[in-house]
């Protein structure tokens, strides 16, 4: 995120404290919070704007931005040039209450992986000084982020593995066709 985002109008401060605590408290939340923890937490979120068609995490990027967000309005696309691409793939389309860039959040790598809004769409930043200050004020409450974090992390890190597992069993058949293609028939 540049560091030229305007502070947005208390209007929009607002909805977005109200959203966000609404998301983060919600059944199918990925993290369970009370309401009041989940007020602790937005505490330590930036509401930000963000037009439609901006690309506001670049694949590869090495600055160290860690910060992630809490989409609270609008569509955001994950996109990734994979091996011999050109042009990136649509890795997921994010809607409200999804995160985006946390593990940009917790490592200081490149980012794997561009996100554009779709829309216009409203976000809810936690910076990683945030998630310092978040943890050493509210151990309790930064634990549990932590570990919603690191929940969600492993599920991607398990989708993944069902990928490449269905991948190889693609391969293996591709193999066998065109070894069988390429027997000469007695």
């Amino acid at each position: 995120m540049s560091s030229s985002d305007d502070t947005p109008p208390d209007s929009l401060r607002i909805r977005a404290f109200e959203t966000a605590g609404e998301l983060l408290t919600a059944p199918n939340a990925l993290i369970h919070l009370t309401l009041e923890e989940a007020r602790v937490v937005v505490g330590y979120m930036t509401p930000r704007f963000i037009p439609a068609d901006t690309t506001f995490i670049r694949e590869g990027d090495a600055a160290d931005e860690g910060f992630m967000a809490l989409l609270l309005e609008g569509e955001v696309v994950v996109e990734s040039v994979t091996v011999s691409r050109t042009e990136p793939l649509t890795i997921r389309v994010l809607g409200p209450g999804s995160l985006v860039g946390e593990v940009g959040l917790v490592d200081k790598e490149p980012r794997s992986a561009s996100c554009t809004t779709s829309s216009d769409s409203l976000c809810a930043i936690l910076t990683r000084d945030s998630l310092e200050a978040l943890i050493n004020d509210e151990p309790r409450i930064g634990s549990k982020l932590l570990l919603a974090i690191a929940a969600r992390l492993a599920e991607r890190l398990r989708d993944n593995a069902r990928k490449l597992r269905l991948y190889a069993k693609l391969a293996k058949a591709m193999q066998l066709e065109i070894d069988r293609l390429l027997v000469p028939r007695s």
